[in-house]
């Protein structure tokens, strides 16, 4: 399979999630700038789980670059990344909705979490089709960000039943250490 049908398809999901998300802010009753205040939860997590599904979409994009050939076992673990972003939604709604209750920001969490390792799985597939010694490989390296990303993420479950704010931080510093630029692929392909 040629990986431009991969990319195509990756990338409406992605799109599609978006829309999902946008579609959950509901246009507020009232006519007064006063009636927008309770919509200001939804579009805060609306804000963080758009960077997090961009953040995504540009990793993917980057990573696919790199790919030569594709195989049903990247195919598979490609559904199985774009499963847990599918998920990101519902977990966004409701922690909107609920005004980032402990048992939201939990589910928020996790499902960021799994996201994490369904992309960490991707990845290895990726380099086990590309090999060891790819520029893909190389340009990767021991992957820190990723590895901060997972502890964070779990000091930011793990505190969701203690300190919501902490919770929220945790996520956030996550989305911002991924938001810089990472420039390893981009430099190897170019």
């Amino acid at each position: 399979m040629n990986k431009t049908r991969l990319e195509a398809f990756s990338d409406g999901v992605l799109a599609i999630i978006i829309t999902i998300m946008i579609l959950e802010i509901k246009v507020p009753q009232g006519h007064e700038f006063a009636d927008l205040k309770p919509l200001i939860p939804k579009f805060l997590s609306y804000i963080l789980s758009f960077i997090y599904v961009g953040i995504y979409w540009n990793n993917h994009h980057y990573l696919l670059h790199g790919l030569s050939k594709v195989n049903g076992k990247i195919l598979w673990s490609n559904l199985h990344l774009l499963f847990w972003l599918s998920l990101i939604p519902v977990s966004t709604g409701w922690m909107g909705e609920h005004n980032f209750e402990k048992a939201a920001m939990a589910l928020y969490g996790i499902i960021l979490l799994l996201c994490a390792i369904s992309y960490v799985i991707l990845q290895k597939t990726v380099l086990d089709v590309e090999g060891k010694n790819s520029a893909l490989a190389k340009a990767l390296g021991r992957d820190l960000k990723g590895k901060a990303s997972a502890v964070l993420y779990v000091i930011g479950i793990a505190a969701s039943f203690y300190n919501v704010f902490i919770s929220g931080a945790a996520y956030f510093i996550v989305a911002m250490l991924w938001l810089i630029p990472d420039k390893r692929i981009e430099r190897v392909f170019s």
